[in-house]
């Protein structure tokens, strides 16, 4: 059996249906799988999802875009989070949504929709955000690979219960191009954590199954997350204890 039929195959059995809007967090060195490209990855994904499902991967490029280089363009600036989403940015997307540091490219049926009005929040993952759309439309998350901390979306989830720790104090500026050539400014309060470090796979011991299911696919582990699951527990959770999914 070849990667693909394999892959193909696990998806399944892990709950990845047709017609799913799916936000994706990978690490293709976690498949363990020798030879496996990303674009294999994607189109088996994308297959899966079929012509009624959508596929989101996030392509932020905070490390690329700073308060000391506050500069943006939404069709050139790589993504900094390996080679899958960058492959999905420069090859598969159909949109991709306009914010300096946590930009999300997506295709599919509702690509549009979900990315079109991220440029109006004033935060990395704020209500306009794909992240905050996806537990309105009954998506998921998939971790494929890498395991549960990497997790963006939960920084929707902090935004959202209105966590006092992930946001700096003051406002970066940012010059920003848009799908059309257009450049212009705009204030943004970025990540700042500090110290901090998140701990996203807390959501263990919150969640069971059918709301998290684990499974094999290929050679690495991957989680399926039901998106309105995490983020009504989960932000409960941090209004309870607000440091919880932080060290």
């Amino acid at each position: 059996m070849g990667n693909r039929e394999k892959l193909a195959i696990d998806l399944r059995r892990l709950g990845v249906a047709a017609g799913d809007v799916l936000l994706v967090h990978t690490s293709m060195k976690g498949l363990n799988t020798l030879g496996l490209r990303a674009e294999e990855v994607i189109e088996c994904l994308l297959e899966a999802l079929g012509e009624g499902g959508t596929l989101l991967v996030p392509a932020l490029s905070y490390r690329d875009v700073t308060p000391e280089n506050p500069v943006f363009d939404v069709r050139e600036t790589p993504s900094c989070i390996g080679a899958l989403p960058e492959c999905f940015r420069k090859q598969y997307a159909q949109y991709r949504s306009l914010h300096p540091t946590h930009s999300v490219c997506a295709r599919g049926k509702l690509a549009y929709a979900l990315t079109a009005w991220h440029q109006q929040d004033q935060t990395p993952v704020g209500e306009h955000s794909p992240f905050r759309q996806l537990p309105l439309l009954g998506g998921k998350i998939l971790m494929l690979g890498c395991g549960l901390k990497p997790n963006t979306f939960m920084h929707g989830v902090e935004e959202a219960a209105r966590a006092s720790y992930p946001l700096a104090k003051e406002q970066v500026t940012y010059r920003l191009t848009n799908k059309e050539g257009e450049t212009f400014e705009k204030a943004y309060y970025p990540h700042s954590f500090g110290k901090l470090k998140q701990r996203y796979d807390r959501l263990l011991y919150l969640l069971s199954f059918p709301d998290l299911a684990k499974g094999d696919v290929l050679n690495g582990d991957a989680w399926l997350l039901d998106a309105e699951a995490v983020m009504k527990t989960a932000a409960a959770k941090i209004r309870e204890e607000e440091y919880y999914f932080v060290d």
